[in-house]
């Protein structure tokens, strides 16, 4: 059904009780990735689970902190990961790849076209990229939420056109899915439902997400024009069915909606990175979120909270405190300043440039 796929693996779906890679489970899953690939799929694999193998490996000092044992556990759990995964793709003559990254490689426009080229000849040489954030080197500040943020970015990124997030349940319920009369909601759209009544803020046991970072994600990524699938890791041949009939399956989908222009996945994923925020008026606000294409124009600007120049990303907020969007100015503040009271002046933010949340 789908030609071109990105699967997120999370911690759950990857490790047993105790926490420790579950080899039996990352076996069955590279089976079915690898019949994918077989088919002519362009895979691109996602996966969690490198703290999970390190603790095999390493007794950490109990002195160490949460941080440190953090970077030791992925440092030694991400090179047996891969040596597990490479061996199991062998078996079926499929050469794999590592490509760890960090938040800050998304950064820029250059660098994140430069990992888009790295991805895209992997892919267009028959070699599965499997992508993990480096944890070794990430700290706090700088990680994705987790892999599903990563997952989300790549996907729209590389124009897959399905994202599967395999968790260890089923899909979002409408209640807790610890009661029996908790049902999977099988269909969202992504441009205006609000799941978050459903959602429990509990994370994962093993890893730094939880159900409401999948649907935030989700629901961005399947605005941007790719069909999102949540669903159960643990259950056999989930992969080969989600491609197949994934109406069959139970579990949760993202309607896609349009697809955005390369740009604007950029800018989606750049909230992080702004440089600066604009204020803007109500006017302003009406105008970002009627139906017209509309680009912001220093009219409806109020006042700009710190520094930027040309071509820097501005989280552009309303005078209430409502995040708006993110855009790519076309000039620098002392040039804004400059023409603040000029009506006629160019958009500080042309429309091809700017993302509404």
């Amino acid at each position: 059904m789908f030609k071109t796929i990105t699967i997120k693996i999370g911690s759950n779906v990857l490790t047993d009780e105790n926490g420790m890679l579950h080899k039996e489970r990352v076996s069955h899953l590279v089976d079915q990735i690898a019949a994918l690939h077989e088919k002519n799929k362009k895979i691109i694999l996602v996966s969690s689970g490198a703290v999970a193998a390190g603790r095999s490996m390493v007794k950490i000092n109990k002195k160490t902190d949460t941080v440190s044992s953090r970077q030791l556990l992925s440092s030694v759990g991400q090179v047996k990961l891969l040596n597990t995964y490479s061996a199991l793709f062998e078996k079926h003559n499929i050469q794999c790849a590592q490509v760890l990254v960090t938040k800050q490689d998304f950064r820029s426009r250059e660098h994140y076209l430069n990992m888009k080229n790295c991805i895209s000849t992997l892919i267009q040489n028959g070699i599965v990229p499997i992508i993990n954030e480096n944890d070794a080197v990430s700290v706090t500040a700088l990680m994705f939420t987790d892999n599903d943020e990563l997952a989300g970015l790549l996907s729209s990124m590389m124009n897959s056109e399905a994202l599967f997030i395999l968790s260890n349940v089923n899909g979002i319920y409408d209640g807790d899915p610890r009661t029996s009369n908790a049902k999977v909601i099988r269909t969202v759209d992504s441009t205006n439902a609000d799941l978050s009544e459903y959602i429990s803020t509990t994370r994962s046991n093993f890893g730094r997400g939880g159900m409401l970072t999948k649907c935030h994600i989700a629901q961005k990524t399947a605005a941007s024009g790719t069909s999102v699938h949540i669903a159960n890791g643990t259950i056999p041949n989930i992969l080969i069915d989600l491609n197949n009939h994934p109406q069959e399956v139970e579990h949760t989908r993202f309607l896609p909606g349009e697809k955005y222009p390369a740009i604007k996945k950029w800018i989606a994923y750049s909230e992080s990175f702004t440089n600066a925020e604009v204020i803007i008026n109500k006017g302003a606000f009406d105008a970002l979120n009627s139906s017209k294409a509309t680009s912001l124009l220093l009219a409806g600007v109020i006042k700009f909270n710190g520094n930027f120049k040309k071509g820097d990303l501005l989280k552009i907020v309303s005078e209430d405190g409502i995040e708006v969007g993110i855009g790519k100015a076309k000039y620098d503040k002392a040039k804004a300043t400059e023409h603040m009271k000029d009506p006629k002046y160019q958009a500080l933010i042309h429309y091809d440039y700017l993302y509404l949340f």
